[in-house]
């Protein structure tokens, strides 16, 4: 199912309503819920209250869906942001104990259960039914880690944070999130590449977001859905790009890049965790998502594509949409997380599940490595991976598959020793690293797209 042109509906008035209703208050949320059992972790708030810190997990209804007819998107896609929505709603009456779980649970499925039933019926109009759904809208309340928050000193040293606390700052990360980069061992091993490997670069300058463009909107997967990704996205490249851009509003705009490359790059803004009220402290997105602290404006940023160790690659498609890592890693489990954190000096040291600790004269470093393999037909697909796929170990495509050049992302920030830092997320999601993920479209004009195709195959560096 191709990506068409067409102009999303926005978001209906009602669950603009909800949206709009879900104010969290205050810059954010805590996410030390009260629980009958909540001592078996030895920690007590300021009243002497035993607490622990929970979460709400629910099955993700957007990566189960493998096809949607182009008649029921616009629909499905409201219905999918509406259970965002609602996870996001629980999970801020959770942290504040204004519900227990047993309660809250029974709610979120009445309204998890409407929702479904909504999503499956606009698919059922054209389609079969997709009956698997209807198991899907159970949650349960996670426990997370039973540490205080980055609030503390990320070496596990005294607390320092006490103004992110008092704007919000719980939520995450644990101190467990972080680790000294001395203390990995390398783990980074390069594939040997074949005698007909595509061994050429091409690189775009898009610049480091200097014209400040932000929103917490995500048109591949929520399009037409102001607030859409509940965390705020750093952009390069597109000017244009929000939650209503179409096709042909992505390929009339402006860019950030050189070459006249349109396309729009974005991810998840990085945070110190400063207690410092950003500009969005009262914004959805940011503080009325649990997203605080100042935003950190990347050291560097370089855009990449690259070739197969297997052989030529083909052109890209116009429009083609990918989405690598996972948002919702946390609850979803790692299928499909590809984060990688690492430091300046010690990059044969990634990391997936843990922010590091840099040494004094490191950057912390964040890569993207996209999927380099499509299928041949689909600019995008309803769950928004199955169009693509990941080489194999032996880096050949998937069968089914053809390599496209392979984007990768690199980002650095000047990050002080021992300073607290998160990444932005949905609030049930706690800032985990493992949900880190980027997002591309590519809107390079088909000539541009040719002439990188051409580097990478004859084995050229261009930029």
């Amino acid at each position: 199912m191709s990506e068409k042109g067409h102009k999303r509906p926005r978001l209906s008035n009602k669950l603009l309503a909800v949206v709009s209703a879900l104010v969290l208050g205050g810059g954010g949320v805590a996410v030390v819920a009260g629980s009958a059992n909540a001592g078996q972790d030895g920690r007590r708030d300021a009243g002497g209250a035993a607490q622990v810190t929970a979460t709400i997990d629910c099955p993700d209804v957007g990566d189960r869906l493998t096809a949607v007819p182009d008649e029921a998107r616009a629909e499905v896609d409201e219905g999918l942001a509406q259970l965002d929505v609602q996870v996001a709603d629980a999970y801020r009456r959770l942290a504040a104990g204004e519900a227990r779980g047993e309660e809250l649970i029974g709610g979120l499925r009445e309204q998890r259960d409407e929702t479904i039933g909504r999503i499956s019926d606009a698919i059922a109009r054209s389609a079969a039914r997709p009956e698997e759904l209807k198991a899907m809208s159970g949650c349960q309340v996670k426990q997370a880690s039973a540490e205080e928050d980055a609030g503390q000193d990320a070496e596990g040293g005294a607390a320092a944070d006490a103004g992110a606390r008092s704007i919000g700052g719980k939520g995450g990360p644990a101190r467990s999130d972080f680790v000294a980069i001395g203390k990995v061992r390398p783990n980074v091993r390069t594939p040997g590449a074949s005698a007909g490997a595509s061994t050429g670069s091409f690189s775009s300058q898009c610049g480091r977001n200097e014209n400040g463009h932000f929103n917490p909107d995500n048109v591949i997967v929520a399009p037409g859905v102001s607030n859409g990704a509940h965390h705020m996205h750093d952009y390069v490249g597109n000017e244009s790009t929000d939650a209503f851009s179409t096709n042909d509003s992505l390929a009339a705009s402006g860019t950030t890049c050189g070459n006249g490359d349109l396309s729009s790059y974005y991810w998840p803004v990085l945070r110190l965790r400063d207690g410092k009220a950003e500009r969005d402290a009262q914004a959805p997105g940011g503080g009325q998502d649990a997203n605080v602290g100042t935003i950190l404006r990347p050291k560097q940023v370089t855009i990449t594509f690259k070739g197969s160790p297997e052989g030529k690659v083909k052109a890209m498609p116009r429009f083609l949409r990918i989405i690598t890592g996972d948002a919702k890693a946390f609850t979803n489990g790692t299928a499909n997380a590809n984060a990688s954190w690492s430091c300046t000096g010690f990059e044969n040291r990634q990391l997936k599940d843990k922010y590091p600790i840099c040494p004094k004269g490191s950057d912390v470093v964040r890569t993207f490595t996209f999927q380099s393999c499509w299928d041949g037909r689909n600019t995008d697909s309803a769950n928004h991976r199955t169009h693509v796929a990941f080489a194999n170990r032996d880096g050949r495509c998937p069968k089914g598959f053809s390599a496209i050049p392979q984007l990768v992302q690199r980002i650095t920030y000047g990050v002080a020793p021992g300073a607290r830092f998160a990444v932005d997320s949905f609030p049930e999601q706690l800032h985990k690293p493992v949900t880190d993920h980027g997002d591309f479209i590519n809107v390079m004009p088909n000539g541009l797209m040719a002439t990188a195709v051409d580097c990478i195959n004859r084995g050229r560096t261009c930029r």
